[in-house]
């Protein structure tokens, strides 16, 4: 524990470490109030859950749709001009929503925000590599994760506040004026005018392929749609029963055990192979998720979420690992990215249809679907285990660090 804690201060001593984590976290704060943000501020003005769900659901395929595109952009002609252009639009773009009335006009900026999002987490992560030696880069990359995942605890909360008790634009304003910060705070930091794209090399085969990416495509699709319908059906449950407050300490205690599950898997990446743990966790997953549907806001719902973020957060890292050991050559960053379109696209789409589920039927239908999702999953990886062969033994320690450099969050 202590020779942990003693890398971690070797890390923040390196200079412009402390920094670079500090310049990230305005910005992740912003990424992490925006959903709820734009979901209560649609409901203020149209009291329709099911618009609500649409507008965030609008913002979260544009976000999605856009990963590659984003990454390639980076990798491509660096992060000055997409930071200088994006930031400023993305923090206008949350200001007129903040104003907005009018539900398509609504929709519509949501839509827009999304395609404006500022790759801030895909900026932050390579600066890392021109910060600290290379032997101390898994370290900064486990510090920078836990950073990002506070944002996650913290913000939910306080976007839920401000829109509770005073009103979701002031919420969006934050929101706005956190990105701005974050973004000049990143562009001033010594790392950003030292590094450069590296060069890529030719690709020797086919992303789409490959069995294994394929799998974890059509996987992908089928989480997309079950989360997607878990993000909406919990303010929305808060809403119809009177408890929207708690929306953001729900979402809140989410991140937390997620933080903490990623943690303890990440101790046992040497000891079972990704694949094995990934089955084993995928089912427990689908089994505890099972008395969801039939919980209240309130300890019910909180003790649920919390062991299906512990064990989802441990997912995380072994399906990273799996993409890693998978993966054509030469694709380690649009791998990951171009999943997480997939997979985000099926989650934004199944939003905005979760908002009218909530709204017509009950929240507890897409909680339902949640757990079906995850049990469809589960077999989806076990009847297709032969394409993850590759994932189906102990990690070097060079594959560990090449998948942590790829766990940072590819839309934004």
């Amino acid at each position: 524990m202590r020779a942990g804690l003693a890398g971690y201060a070797e890390v923040l001593k390196s200079p412009g470490a402390f920094r670079l984590l500090l310049s990230a976290f305005p910005g992740r704060m912003a990424y992490g109030m925006v959903s709820l943000a734009i979901y209560f501020k649609v409901h203020q003005e149209t009291d329709s859950i099911a618009i609500a769900g649409l507008a965030a659901g609008a913002n979260a395929l544009a976000g999605a749709t856009t990963a590659g595109i984003r990454g390639w952009i980076i990798d491509r002609y660096g992060m000055h001009w997409p930071l200088r252009t994006l930031v400023p639009l993305y923090a206008a773009m949350l200001i007129s929503l903040g104003f907005g009335q009018d539900e398509r006009t609504l929709v519509v900026l949501a839509a827009i925000l999304g395609f404006s999002a500022p790759p801030i987490n895909l900026s932050v992560r390579p600066l890392w590599k021109v910060t600290v030696p290379e032997e101390k880069l898994r370290t900064a990359y486990a510090l920078d994760t836990a950073a990002m995942n506070s944002s996650s605890v913290i913000a939910p909360v306080i976007a839920t506040w401000l829109s509770v008790s005073y009103n979701a634009r002031i919420a969006l304003i934050l929101c706005a004026s956190l990105m701005l910060l974050g973004g000049l705070l990143i562009l001033l930091t010594a790392q950003v005018k030292i590094w450069h794209p590296e060069k890529k090399e030719e690709d020797t085969l086919s992303l789409w392929r490959v069995r294994g990416i394929q799998l974890l495509a059509l996987e992908g699709v089928v989480m997309g749609i079950g989360w997607g319908m878990f993000d909406i059906a919990i303010p929305a449950l808060g809403t119809l029963e009177g408890m929207q407050n708690r929306v953001g300490t729900i979402f809140a205690v989410m991140a937390a055990f997620n933080v903490v599950g990623g943690l303890i898997a990440g101790t046992l990446s040497r000891r079972v192979s990704a694949l094995k743990a990934f089955r084993l966790n995928y089912l427990l997953w689908a089994l505890l998720s099972i008395p969801l549907a039939f919980t209240h806001f309130d300890w019910s719902l909180g003790i649920t979420v919390a062991f299906l973020a512990f064990l989802g957060g441990a997912q995380q890292v072994f399906y990273w690992e799996i993409t890693e050991a998978v993966r054509p050559k030469g694709t380690a960053v649009q791998a990951l990215a171009w999943l997480w379109t997939i997979e985000g696209s099926a989650a934004a789409l199944a939003i905005a249809a979760g908002g009218f589920i909530s709204e017509h039927l009950s929240p507890r239908y897409c909680l339902f679907i949640t757990t079906v999702a995850l049990f469809i999953g589960f077999f989806i990886i076990s009847a297709g285990r032969k394409a993850l062969a590759n994932a189906d033994r102990i990690p070097t320690a060079e594959e560990d660090l090449r998948a942590m450099e790829d766990t940072s969050d590819t839309t934004r």
